[in-house]
């Protein structure tokens, strides 16, 4: 394959999700909310990828992520890059942030805890951004990398 060749189709305006691991593609697009969106989109899974092996792709036309969207990645695929495309050119770069604190997003591990049995929205801190460490607010309970569930 010569470097013209695309895997998928190149965009004039939006945002590329790069680099991210195969398996995870499903779990960017529910953190982002995507699957809603009105927008053109294109995703990609098993890619080949010289750093990944095999990798995942989203492309959104004319959507520009937002800085808490593009933290949120950070959770489910940290080996991200978001790509803003204006006129068919990368125009910006950007890499993913783990935030510090981390609501409403990701599943508590612990069975017992209280947002596991009532209407509680999860909160957790993150005590460690590589690899991921999250601790329950409620009851504090930690949760890996590997163990994340998004809502």
């Amino acid at each position: 394959m010569t470097k013209k060749e695309l895997q998928v189709s190149a965009i004039e305006n939006g945002t590329v999700i790069d680099h991210i691991p195969a398996g995870r593609l499903f779990d960017v697009i529910n953190v982002l909310g995507i699957q809603d969106m009105e927008n053109a989109m294109t995703f990609g899974a098993n890619l080949k990828s010289n750093k990944l092996g095999k990798k995942a792709i989203v492309k959104i036309w004319d959507r520009f992520l937002e800085d808490d969207e593009v933290n949120k990645l950070a959770l489910v695929a940290p080996s991200a890059k978001i790509n803003i495309i204006r006129d068919y050119d990368v125009v910006e770069k950007k890499k993913v942030n783990v935030p510090e604190r981390v609501i409403g997003i990701v599943k508590c591990m612990n069975p017992k805890c209280i947002t596991n049995s009532e209407r509680v929205r999860t909160k957790f801190t993150v005590v460690n951004d590589s690899p991921i460490v999250l601790k329950c607010h409620y009851c504090e309970k930690l949760t890996d990398q590997e163990h994340i569930t998004v809502l």
